[in-house]
């Protein structure tokens, strides 16, 4: 079973930029969907954006414009690059990992978005 493993993740302040990693274990990275998604404090985890098996990503209306989703397959590693950051972008963040019906996910890394 593929293990995801998330880096990147710290304090910035508003209008700042981060990116957001996500190393995988295990072969047939290719074959995944892989995805990333937030929780902020007392709210419901919720999609931020995907990336499917063939590269087309797909983003929240909350994100978009702002945030890029990208894989490298050749490094099983896949990224969120986040720009113009705000303070309603603070969450953990998630890598969630799909394949045949079988969902991976992540241990969470904190964003936190503040001056």
């Amino acid at each position: 079973q593929v293990q995801l493993v998330e880096s990147g993740g710290g304090l910035v302040q508003p209008g700042g930029s981060l990116r957001l990693s996500c190393a995988t274990s295990g072969s047939f990275f290719s074959l995944y969907s892989m995805g990333w998604y937030r929780q902020a404090p007392e709210k419901q985890r919720e999609l931020v954006a995907i990336i499917t098996s063939s590269g087309i990503p797909y983003y929240s209306d909350s994100v978009k414009g702002r945030f890029t989703i990208s894989r490298t397959n050749a490094k099983n590693t896949m990224y969120l690059q986040m720009n113009s950051l705000k303070a309603e972008d603070t969450a953990v963040y998630y890598c969630r990992a799909e394949y045949a019906g079988l969902v991976t996910w992540g241990q969470g890394i904190d964003v936190t978005v503040s001056s």
